[in-house]
């Protein structure tokens, strides 16, 4: 069955491999609010396990927002990812401040020794926007100062990356969206560095992940038809809320569109912030949260697995071979 809890919302969520478990961190809020901003502004990072992706079993909550009025995460906790380095767990995850109305995003960072119970590094942020490369908050260009949902990944040299949701700070307002990238050898001490993706056809790009599926990479990133720029509606690109992706032959780049339709993704939004995974057999799965009906109601719970196969081309397909 998929996850669907018996009293609260769910949505974003990411993953952690344990053996043969299947960890699942997630966005919850209590499931009487209606709007989307009071769930975002009343939300706790949820857990489950699962061996199969399909049948899960609840967990004590993973983190929630800080009480002390100064720490970066006071007024929410919102997307990371968890990577695990000598034998230690680093959940990377999003927060904002109350007395910033969540208008600042930055990251930071809790740690476990197994998946159960995380301790806070630090009640300051971990790695913030870098004005060189990334527009700091400016309200008449954008909603936010878009720097969140890290996913952080290590090089076969044994270099950290984090990918982040962000923005330029030049070109048409609702053309900046990019994938931001910041560096560590320690994954304390971070360096963030110029995006490993070119502006042009969104106002953002939400959760990314990076895949490597045979011989190429996959960056999945989720956006909606509302954060379409205006280049990208004038060449009369489908209507689609969803989850897109681009595609290199190094796990940083340079990246590409094979095609303009996206994974997984229509006009109402049905699924989001889509998430590829290996099952236990090791064949690819997409998982993701519904997210709406036609309706425009809010569902919030995540999907069963859908198979995802490679094509010829490269490009990516849902559905069995």
């Amino acid at each position: 069955m998929p996850l669907k809890l018996a009293d609260k919302w769910l949505w974003d969520f990411w993953f952690a491999q344990d053996g043969s478990d299947y960890h699942i961190f997630y966005l919850q809020s209590p499931n009487n609010l209606k709007y989307e901003w009071l769930r975002h502004v009343n939300v706790s990072i949820g857990h489950a396990v699962s061996k199969d992706l399909k049948n899960w079993t609840v967990l004590p909550d993973a983190l929630a927002p800080s009480q002390d009025l100064e720490a970066f995460d006071n007024y929410t906790t919102w997307t990371g990812s968890v990577v695990k380095h000598d034998n230690l767990w680093y959940m990377f995850y999003t927060g904002s401040m109350r007395q910033e109305k969540a208008l600042v995003q930055r990251i930071g960072l809790a740690t476990s020794s197994d998946l159960i119970t995380w301790q806070k590094y630090s009640h300051q942020a971990l790695v913030e926007a870098g004005a060189n490369y990334y527009e700091l908050l400016d309200v008449e260009s954008w909603h936010d100062q878009a720097w969140r949902d890290p996913w952080v990944f290590q090089d076969d040299s044994g270099l950290f990356h984090m990918f982040v949701t962000a923005r330029v700070r030049e070109g048409a307002a609702d053309a900046r969206g990019v994938i931001g990238h910041a560096t560590s050898k320690n994954l304390l001490d971070w360096n963030v560095c110029p995006p490993v993706t070119e502006p042009g056809e969104f106002g953002h790009m939400e959760v990314p992940q990076v895949a490597q599926i045979q011989d190429k990479y996959y960056l999945l990133f989720t956006v909606g038809y509302g954060q379409y720029s205006n280049a990208r509606k004038a060449r009369g690109v489908k209507k689609q809320t969803g989850t897109h992706y681009l595609v290199a032959e190094n796990p940083l780049g340079p990246f590409r569109y094979l095609t303009d339709d996206f994974l997984s993704g229509d006009e109402h939004g049905t699924l989001y912030s889509g998430k590829l995974i290996q099952d236990p057999k090791g064949d690819w799965q997409l998982l993701a949260f519904k997210n709406s009906d036609e309706l425009g109601n809010f569902i919030g719970e995540l999907s069963d697995p859908v198979p995802v196969m490679v094509l010829e081309d490269g490009r990516l397909q849902l559905g069995a071979s």
